[in-house]
């Protein structure tokens, strides 16, 4: 019987790899614990991140070995190096091949592949080798048939898939297969593991051509980071983000899934643990942003069009979420045999928010639309009928309570985020009716749009607490409401917004500039929200305080990650620890967004979401 591999890690040991359709998580001592085949989504070949006995794949050197790692920079190609206590220096690289149409065009190549290098580059190191997959979140090992030069073959629900190696190992049947053997000082060896839906399938030579696809994968990552505009406060952070954001675009339709993993807990032990391998339109126009601002052209406007396609399919209802082709996802299950992430349980395969009502999703995709018309994208007339059609059907349902941003399951509430996100649409709308984009009567709209305002002005603000609250006559706060100016409702210096953020940090204030999204009888244990916090130097940045203040609190949130730039969706406020699931596309987001805002304030021109989309919502206020 084997061992099951030891999960004894953190979330922020983990660091990503990816080529726009998966993405595998590698740990610093060189495992790779968690890789879903072929999309975000599909069943893991590696899952040992949610169960030890899910499946892994580690190579490294036997023994003890202080360890260090790093992005090569610009790029999303990953080094783990090992100075092992007998003094040999090993250095394992990890990627997924990257190349342009014209080195697509000149030979076959597999339609997934994940490489792994391993090189001594001093001294001579004993190299284990551990490679024990799965097929579709078992835990129990496939077939598998060794077929010579042909490699390592298992077939799978999911395509073939194949392991080929040139370090020296024994031939047979069985899993996982392992190895030990020297690499000796300036030798390396190559490993390709490869998934092929269609037959036949490719499997390219190793050595001169691995080297090859790692230097065509280094460029073609450094000239996409090449385009990024940005050139304010902690670029490479930014940058870092942006590459991050990258790896989470699914390439063939453009949608950008929240994170590559499901189930990482947001409480450890508890059971908030969800599936995040989709797509929330709800991030829409924070995502727009960030792109447009990056100089991301190219994404932004696939992203727009998955949405307006996604969308399209369910019209004038919008979907919470859709995979990454545009459809509503399966039903949520449990994987009721397996551990979880530090034994946090259940581990859930979709997810049910997929069924709730979020009326924010209409604000989203609409001035993410308008954001993309304003950048010089064409609305076409099945674009226009759409923007229509949502602007008819909010018009009817805006008063109807929802189930809000944070998909609590326990009912549907009146979410004054969701008016703020109802009155974005109608605003945008109205925007485009002026500048002879739409085509629409703007009286119903303006009607409507007014009676938001005077909603949220008369029944969402509190005048025993001094702030606007997170539900319709309520008294609670949550952290959406530090999203006000960002939309143009409120200016960020007016006073009942600096009340209502002194408010917000006084009472869901994690310390150390970290902010939980609010504070109820769900909460304890949960860890503050990343991109939370990043709104708050945001709202200082808009006009909220000085740019110092803004400066400071940025600069201090974005310590919190880990030691290769990256994010999960929480932090722990006492240890520091990564929560949920990881990358987190949100929390990226919201670090770029609010660097964008920064560099325009230190550059004197600052300004809302709201005018950035066109100045709508000036004239609506």
């Amino acid at each position: 019987m084997t061992a099951p591999h030891s999960n004894a890690k953190r979330i922020n040991d983990y660091a990503v790899i990816g080529d726009g359709r998966s993405a595998a998580l590698v740990s610093r001592g060189g495992d790779i614990d968690w890789l879903c085949w072929p999309r975000f989504e599909s069943g893991a070949v590696f899952a040992a991140l949610l169960d030890p006995s899910a499946g892994h794949w580690s190579i490294a050197p036997t023994g003890t070995s202080a360890v260090s790692r790093r992005y090569v920079p610009d790029t999303n190609v990953l080094e783990t190096t090992f100075e092992t206590s007998t003094g040999a220096r090993v250095v394992l690289t990890d990627f997924m091949p990257a190349l342009s149409p014209e080195q697509q065009r000149k030979a076959l190549r597999p339609a997934h592949e994940l490489l792994r290098i391993v090189r001594c580059e001093g001294g001579d190191a004993e190299i284990e080798h551990v490679f024990d997959p799965r097929a579709g979140f078992s835990r129990t090992p496939p077939r598998a048939r060794d077929a010579g030069a042909l490699g390592v073959r298992i077939e799978t629900p999911d395509g073939l898939l194949v392991l080929r190696t040139d370090m020296p190992h024994a031939r047979g049947h069985d899993l996982p297969r392992r190895a030990r053997a020297t690499l000796r000082a300036g030798e390396e060896w190559h490993f390709s593991l490869t998934m092929s839906d269609d037959w036949p399938a490719v499997l390219p030579p190793l050595g001169a051509r691995t080297r090859d696809v790692l230097e065509a994968s280094t460029e073609w990552w450094r000239r996409w980071a090449s385009r990024l505009t940005y050139d304010g406060p902690a670029r490479d952070l930014v940058v870092r983000s942006a590459l991050a954001l990258r790896l989470l675009v699914y390439a063939p339709s453009g949608a950008v899934a929240a994170a590559a993993t499901t189930s990482l807990p947001e409480r450890m032990g508890g059971d908030l643990n969800w599936d995040y391998r989709f797509c929330w339109p709800r991030d829409a126009s924070l995502t727009v942003r960030a792109l447009f601002g990056l100089g991301c052209r190219d994404e932004a406007d696939a992203f727009v069009s998955w949405l307006l396609h996604a969308t399209r399919l369910t019209r004038p209802e919008l979907r919470v979420l859709y995979d990454v082709h545009g459809r509503v996802p399966r039903y949520e299950r449990t994987l009721d045999d397996f551990e979880g992430f530090g034994g946090s349980r259940p581990v859930r395969l979709g997810n049910a928010a997929s069924d709730q009502v979020q009326l924010d999703v209409y604000g989203e995709v609409i001035e993410a639309t308008v954001r993309f018309a304003r950048e010089g994208g064409v609305l076409d007339r099945e674009t226009q009928r759409m923007l229509v059609q949502w602007g008819e059907w909010l018009c009817k349902h805006w008063r109807e309570p929802d189930d809000g941003i944070w998909e609590p399951r326990s009912g549907k509430q009146h979410n004054t985020h969701s008016r703020l996100l109802a009155w974005t649409a109608l605003d945008r709308l109205i925007a485009l009716c002026e500048d002879h984009r739409l085509d629409i009567p703007k009286a119903k709209l303006i009607d409507n749009r007014d009676a938001i305002r005077r909603e949220i002005e008369e029944r969402a603000w509190n005048e025993e607490r001094q702030s606007y609250v997170s539900k319709i006559g309520g008294k609670d706060l949550d952290a959406t409401l530090l999203l006000l100016p960002w939309y143009g409702f409120e200016e960020p210096s007016s006073p009942r917004m600096k009340r209502t953020y002194e408010a917000v940090r006084r009472e869901l204030g994690a310390g150390e500039g970290l902010l939980y999204r609010y504070r109820n009888e769900d909460s304890p244990g949960e860890g503050a929200f990343g991109i939370c916090g990043f709104w708050a130097a945001e709202y200082l940045a808009m006009g909220g305080g000085t740019y110092e203040e803004a400066l400071t609190l940025f600069e201090q949130l974005c310590s919190y990650a880990n030691d290769v730039g990256l994010f999960a969706e929480e932090i722990d406020p006492g240890s520091r620890e990564a929560l949920g699931n990881f990358p987190q596309a949100f929390t990226h987001v919201g670090l770029i967004n609010a660097a964008l805002t920064l560099d325009a304030r230190r550059r004197g021109k600052v300004s809302t979401g709201a005018t950035m989309a066109g100045g709508g919502a000036a004239r609506g206020a």
